[in-house]
Formats: C-alpha cells, structure tokens, sequence
C-alpha cells in the first residue's frame, strides 16, 4: 500500500487534485506518527535530519561519566582523610584502644581504677598534643583569639542511697550537671585542677562527657593538584555509666567540617588545575541544559500529536483510544532524562562551589551526581530497545512489573509480620534482631541464602523456650519465602519472558493505533452511547482480534473512479456506512 501511494502521489498535481481533504489529512497523519515512532537511524534515513538528541546523549554521557570519576577521585581523599583522623584520635585518646570498637562503642572499662585511669589519660593526652600527634593538628581558636579550653562534665542522681545487701534503695531520679574548664597550655595540669570533682560515687553516677576542638589541615589533596581544605574536629569522649551494670561504656564522636583555609600559599598547578574543573563543570551544565530542552520539545511534540490523533480517530471512526496507545506518546525514558539532567545541573553547582571552596558538603554533591549517573546510564537502555534482540530486557520489565508489584504487596505483608515478631521476641537475644532495622535486613539475607548457619549459631540456648520459638521462625521463614515466595516470583517473571518470547516469534497483539499505522480498517462499531464511558471496555482494543485482519497486499488493489470515492465519503460523513479511512480503501485511477 505505501508503495502505492508514493507512486500514485508522484504521478502528477492533476491527480493529486483528485484527492479529497480528508485522504490527505489522514495519509499526512499517517505520515507523521510513523515518522515519531522511528528510530534515530531511521529518522535520518527518512528524511536526512542528524539525530541531534541522541549526539547530545552520547556526549551527556561522557561528559558526566567523566566529572563523576574525577569528583569520587577527589571524594576517596577526603573521605580517607576522615577516616585515618578518625582512627588516630581514638588511638590517641582512649587509653588501651585495640584498633577495633566494641560493637557499637569503643572500649569498655570494669573497674573504678579503669574509669579514672580514662579519664585521666585524655586529660594528659589532650594537654601534650603538640608533642604526640604525627599529623598536621593543632588546638582549635576560639572568638577572642585564644585557645578553646576542654570541658569536663559530669551528670549523676541527685540524691541516693543503696544497699544492695540488704535489697533497699533511696534514689532522688533527677539529675544534677557539674562542669570544669581546662586550659592545654595553663600550668597546673587538668588532672589535679577541681581534685574534688573526681570524687565519684558510682551509683549515682550517670555518665562523664569530655568535650574539646581541634583543627587540622588535609594535605593529601595536593597529590590531586587541588587546593588544601582546613578541618574543624570537634572530640566528644563519653564514660557512660546509664546501665549501672558494671559494665562502663566509652564512646567517641568525631565531628569533622571542612572549610576553606584562611590564609594559604601554594606553588604549582593545583590553583591552575582548579580553574580547568571549574570550566569542564560548565560545559556540563551547558549540556544537561540542552539535553532538558530537547527532551521536554519532544515531550510537548508527542502531547500535540496525541490530541492529532485522538481527534482524528474520535471524528473519523467514532471510537476513543486505549490506555495502551496512549501511554505509546507518553515517552517516560523523556522524563527520566529530563529529571537527570536536573540532578546533574544541581550536582555540578555544588561541586563547582565545593572546588571554589565556597561550599564543604560532599555527601549532598555526591548523592546529586551519583543518582544523575545511574539515570544516565540507565537511560542507555531506551536506545537499546530499538533493536530487537536487546529490548527483551525494557519488554520483560514493562510486562511483568503489575504483577510483581501485586505480589511484592501480598508478600510483603507477612515479611512485616515475621520483622516484628523476631524482633520482639528474639531481640534480647540475638544482635541480628536487636532492632527493627537490622531484623529486616537479616531476614534479607537469609531469604537470599546467605549468612544461615551463623544466625542459627548465635542464638544461645540459655532460655529453651526462646530457642525452640528461634528455630521454628527460622525454618518457617526459610521454607516459606526461599520455596514458595521467591518461586512465584521467578515464576511470574518467566512467565512475562515466555510471552515476549512467543510475541517476538508470533508478532504483537495489535491495538487500533497499530492497526492504523499499518492500514488495516477492521475497527469495531462502537455506538454513540459508549463514548460517554459506559459499556466501553478500554482493553477492548489492546486484545488481538479474533476476526480475520483485512491486509491490502501489493498485488492486488482495488480500484474506483472519483465519484464512488464521493459517494462513500458522503456515506462516512452520514454514518450510513462503515467505510472508514481510505474511503474503503478505494483509490483513484488514472482513469
């Protein structure tokens, strides 16, 4: 049929002329969702337009590919100069520090010579800093331009009395503060300063809080040929007393902010190196800028020739379209690039402020670039899709996700029951199920397979009736969700592949605007009644038909004069036939 009329067009104007306004205005209809539904190559070989979208894609790419390498780079030293600072402090200040932390605290004490001996040992350490630390550290300044003194404070009962002997307490529950001040660089040590504020009474005793500032500069950046960034540590070293068990817990926060040094000097290519970042970060925008505009072009392009078409089939043939050939213009791979390119624009600002030392939060500026990048990527795949042995994948997604996503809400529903239950009842028990959070992540793990025989190993049998419930809730959570959950959810998703599979083989369920694309004409009636909505089933046209397709081949072509062509528009117009499109597929003849 195409060949056809492209013949037929070029015979000559007077025949054209024959042509009603209607067969013009259908084939020029034709013409262009067949042109929006091409891919880049074959746009360029239909009417010899580059592709400028997808060159801007590619460059997108190795663009922001390229900035995000050179930002993490850059992160990594940041992020390990935290970290070794981190590690030496704690090495510096907690006395009989193993290098590790006990679970979640640093190290533990037992005796009250062990609590005194801490304490006393950050005070001698902090006051002989400048003595002991390897690394470019010092006092932290305060407003006046002297040194931010360490701060010692104590929390305890108020009032109290115990006897454990006896079974007999008095305890006052409200709590009283009691702070001093100590100067590194004072003459009198900090340890023999306020002798009587170390006079503890250890029931009454809820915790002791050190406080003290340091600063410190990142040299390491300068192997990266990037400008030194200056540190502001602020130490905090807790003696927690609030279990009363015996067991005293020391914990240590750091809290690091960098910033941009007040005075500094540098020779070499650092600065020099900065100012080319500076500009690669620009051009970058330029191109998220670009890539938004033609995306969101596209997005208003494909919005007004669905209104085309929706008018035309609702004049033409009395029919409203489909949830499925609708969705067909909304291009959300449009969407993804455009929210892409937000998150770039945003990350590439930040980091441009982070290299001008205006700005020192690299977490945010990491999460903007890192999320730009995976949408990126991720959006690769929509190019992919034009070929057919690679859009198994998108097809695969697109076909299974309502159901998996039915199923993930039923079966999550008793994944919450078995979160609550093993926390309740297994949490005092078992550091796997300590908390809520950890509880989901463990059953993760084991609905995956992994890590199984130590969680069944760390529960100690020292209640029977918890260890006879913990092996029960295992064994049902594992048989449950490992063969029966995660089956059906293979299942669900092999079955969606084995439906492309026989698609791809056997050809797709053809919907009206398929159907219209390829000339076909067997549109059902539909009454005037339906267009309200009811009666009208909205599937009805993304099913296959059971009737035999009318397909015009190329050898046959039926052929009527001028006046029938009139005589069954007339008839269309009145709605006393079914003649639809081509005016029954009728065409004028050189006769």
């Amino acid at each position: 049929m195409e060949l056809f009329v492209r013949r037929y067009f070029g015979r000559s104007d007077s025949i054209r002329s024959t042509l009603t306004p209607d067969v013009i205005k259908e084939d020029t209809l034709r013409d262009d969702l067949r042109y929006y539904f091409m891919s880049p190559c074959e746009k360029y070989r239909s009417r010899r337009i580059l592709p400028w979208k997808l060159g801007v894609q590619i460059l997108k790419i190795i663009m922001i590919t390229t900035q995000l390498i050179l930002f993490g780079l850059n992160n990594q030293l940041v992020v390990s100069y935290q970290e070794e600072n981190r590690m030496a402090l704690k090495n510096l200040f907690l006395k009989d520090y193993s290098g590790m932390d006990e679970d979640d605290y640093s190290i533990s004490v037992y005796t009250q010579q062990g609590v005194y001996d801490s304490l006393f040992y950050v005070l001698d350490q902090y006051s002989q800093l400048g003595n002991l630390s390897v690394g470019p550290i010092g006092y932290a300044d305060d407003e006046t331009g002297g040194v931010r003194p360490l701060v010692v404070c104590k929390r305890y009962y108020k009032r109290g009395t115990l006897e454990p002997s006896d079974d007999a307490y008095d305890i006052d529950a409200e709590l009283e503060h009691d702070c001093f001040t100590c100067h590194p660089k004072s003459q009198t040590p900090c340890k023999t300063q306020n002798a009587s504020f170390y006079s503890f009474e250890f029931y009454r005793l809820v915790d002791v809080e050190i406080t003290f500032h340091l600063k410190g500069i990142n040299l390491q950046s300068v192997r990266a040929r990037e400008l030194p960034d200056c540190y502001a540590f602020s130490v905090t070293i807790t003696l927690d007393n609030q279990g009363h068990s015996g067991k005293m817990k020391i914990f240590m926060d750091i809290d690091s902010v960098s910033s941009a040094c007040l005075e500094w000097k540098i020779s070499g290519t650092a600065q020099k190196n900065t100012q080319y970042l500076l500009v690669f970060d620009v051009f970058v925008i330029m191109i998220c800028i670009a890539s938004a505009v033609l995306c969101t072009r596209s997005i208003v392009l494909a919005v007004r020739l669905l209104q085309r078409f929706t008018r035309f089939f609702q004049e033409s043939y009395n029919r409203k379209l489909c949830d499925e050939d609708q969705s067909e213009f909304l291009n959300g791979w449009y969407l993804l690039i455009i929210v892409s390119d937000l998150l770039a624009i945003v990350g590439s600002i930040l980091k441009m402020e982070i290299q001008a030392k205006s700005l020192t939060n690299y977490d945010v500026c990491s999460i903007f670039l890192g999320t730009s990048t995976l949408m990126v990527w991720f959006g690769v795949i929509r190019y992919l899709g034009y070929f057919e042995k690679y859009n198994v994948l998108i097809l695969t997604m697109k076909a299974a996700f309502p159901k998996v996503l039915r199923f993930c809400c039923c079966a999550g529903m008793i994944y919450l029951g078995y979160t609550f239950c093993g926390w309740i009842v297994l949490g005092p028990y078992h550091e796997k199920f300590e908390s809520l959070s950890r509880v989901a992540e463990c059953l993760f793990s084991l609905l995956n397979g992994d890590d199984m025989f130590s969680t069944f190993a760390q529960l100690k049998d020292k209640n029977a009736v918890v260890w006879f419930f913990s092996r029960a809730y295992l064994y049902s959570f594992i048989s449950l969700f490992i063969y029966m959950v995660l089956s059906l959810f293979i299942a669900l998703i092999t079955d969606a592949y084995d439906t492309i599979k026989n698609y791809q083989k056997n050809g797709f369920p053809l919907t009206d605007l398929h159907k219209f694309l390829r000339e076909l004409s067997d549109f059902d009636s539909v009454e005037d009644g339906s267009q309200t909505g009811v009666g009208f089933n909205p599937l009805c046209c993304c099913q296959r038909p059971l009737a035999l397709l009318f397909t015009l081949h190329r050898s046959f072509l039926v052929l009527c004069s001028r006046r029938l062509v009139m005589q069954c528009r007339r008839r269309r117009n009145a709605a006393e036939s079914p003649c639809r499109g081509l005016a029954c597929a009728c065409v004028v003849s050189e006769q």
